[in-house]
């Protein structure tokens, strides 16, 4: 019985709640405001640039959790790095596509050589063969050290990175304020996606 509710959230099974997250993304990109150069194209621009902040967040997160778990030596929070690493780095996996996908709408073409998707793509390389390492350890120290280490080199490595096609920031440049709420409103539900498939690793590697 107690297992049966460790798995709902205000009476409604998990499960549930991931397809009302989901749902309420796609109705937020597909009521977004336009602008007036992209045109409709804009809005997988800000749903692609939302996953990119919500993917980097819970690789941020992963890295946090794991210094903690290192420091406190609490086992639970090495697991939640285990989670929340799988979780940014599917996230991570997953926008690639995204970018594929707004230079063709975009630009007409596909320009891999633009370091905002080479980049990350390495990064994402990297980051599998991490997690795949990690899967022969159970969740402890190593866990937190390895989302740790790369947590710290993909915040580095963005925060440094230029660009050559790819436009910088231009949510918070745009000046509208229509388009910076609704950003932040897909943000905000990305990140409650991404926390909900962290938790689900995590009962998961409870068992």
């Amino acid at each position: 019985m107690g297992m049966h509710r460790e798995h709902q959230f205000l009476g409604l099974p998990g499960w549930l709640w991931l397809l009302l997250t989901l749902a309420a993304i796609a109705l937020f990109t597909a009521f977004s405001p336009l602008e007036k150069t992209l045109g409709a194209n804009v809005r997988i621009v800000y749903l692609h640039g939302a996953w990119v902040w919500a993917a980097l967040a819970g690789i941020l997160l992963a890295g946090i959790a794991g210094l903690l778990g290192l420091l406190l030596r609490r086992q639970k929070l090495h697991a939640w790095s285990l989670a929340l690493g799988r979780t940014g780095l599917l996230m991570w996996i997953l926008f690639l596509p995204q970018s594929l996908y707004v230079m063709q709408a975009n630009w007409n073409g596909l320009f891999l050589d633009e370091p905002r998707f080479r980049v990350p793509l390495n990064l994402a390389i990297v980051g599998v063969l991490l997690q795949v390492g990690l899967a022969f350890f159970p969740a402890g120290r190593w866990t937190s050290l390895g989302n740790l280490a790369y947590s710290a080199v993909v915040t580095g490595v963005m925060s440094s990175m230029q660009a050559i096609l790819h436009p910088q920031s231009p949510i918070f440049t745009s000046g509208q304020w229509q388009i910076q709420l609704f950003f932040m409103a897909l943000l905000v539900l990305l990140l409650g996606l991404e926390l909900q498939i962290a938790g689900l690793w995590r009962r998961k590697l409870r068992g």
